[in-house]
């Protein structure tokens, strides 16, 4: 497996529907999905690779001067726990170390709330990230906003 950062548009959107297509208990919705796909192309963008296929993908984009978000994060089900989420996270973070960034945060629903956002979750927790703050209508009331940050210094 090999992770190279993409900068092509086109090439973006290819591999984020690919693997997000894969992803439906994550990505449920068309509409959020599509809008993950098109956002993907304009921001930073790490993808994983077995062979020449695509098998997952990480995004990242700016919040402030200071902190920069990974966006979506996804990688084929059937890749899963092979630590290819854990190494794009890994590739990313240091982009984000080298380019100067203080912190690094990312959203997704709050643990307890359904099985497949428990194990992003502890994903998460595991790469070191700590809970900021959970917003519990950012997006509705069946999917409240955990926040978690993490300083890159």
């Amino acid at each position: 497996m090999i992770i190279k950062q993409i900068f092509d548009e086109n090439e973006k959107r290819k591999i984020a529907r690919c693997v997000l297509e894969d992803l439906t208990d994550w990505f449920e919705i068309p509409e959020a999905r599509e809008n993950y796909i098109e956002k993907s192309a304009g921001q930073l963008f790490f993808a994983a690779f077995n062979d020449s296929s695509p098998i997952g993908f990480l995004c990242l984009k700016e919040s402030s001067k200071d902190t920069i978000e990974l966006s979506v994060i996804g990688v084929l089900k059937e890749y899963h726990r092979r630590g290819v989420g854990r190494k794009l996270f890994k590739t990313a973070k240091n982009v984000a170390l080298a380019n100067g960034y203080s912190f690094l945060q990312v959203k997704t629903v709050q643990m307890g709330k359904y099985e497949e956002y428990d194990r992003t979750n502890k994903f998460y927790i595991n790469m070191g990230f700590k809970e900021l703050e959970v917003f519990p209508t950012l997006w509705d009331e069946h999917n409240p906003c955990q926040i978690y940050v993490m300083s890159l210094k």
